[in-house]
């Protein structure tokens, strides 16, 4: 008799043992989630720092590595992305946390002539170095140029 006690108790148990299991096992795949992407040029800051006005072209390449892209409209210029990425669950929409285009630009010697970091705050262009916000300059010029032709005729 008591080892048929036994039984139920060790089945009863069993039981409970395989539902909590079935009830865990889908939060399993949150484990070790730390829900931080990063994408583009990890740009180390120390290497960053290195990089100076009057710096041949050659070093700023052994320093950052290959640019993301480059620009040769207007003077030539290196560029390197990044973007961070957080989730607070892998199942939820990603947001943008950050990010940063790393701006190099030369010139015609192939020597560091200005050196930019641009972000996103509230929607508008920021460059971090020197605190400023570019304005729309010529390009506000052209449309309003182009808009003003228009309506002449």
């Amino acid at each position: 008799m008591r080892s048929r006690v036994s039984l139920v108790v060790v089945s009863r148990q069993a039981r409970r043992l395989a539902a909590l299991a079935l009830l865990a096992a889908p939060l399993a795949g949150c484990l070790g989630y730390d829900g931080v992407i990063n994408r583009g040029a990890v740009i180390d800051e120390r290497k960053a720092a290195q990089v100076k006005i009057g710096l041949p072209a050659p070093q700023v390449l052994a320093l950052l590595g290959t640019p993301s892209t480059t620009s040769t409209i207007g003077g030539d210029a290196w560029y390197y992305f990044s973007q961070r990425i957080e989730r607070e669950l892998a199942f939820l929409p990603p947001e943008v946390a950050d990010q940063h285009i790393l701006a190099v630009y030369f010139d015609k010697s192939k020597k560091v002539q200005r050196i930019a970091d641009y972000g996103l705050k509230d929607g508008k262009v920021i460059d971090f170095i020197s605190r400023t916000t570019p304005t729309a300059g010529a390009e506000f010029n052209f449309v309003r140029n182009m808009l003003a032709k228009l309506t002449s005729f």
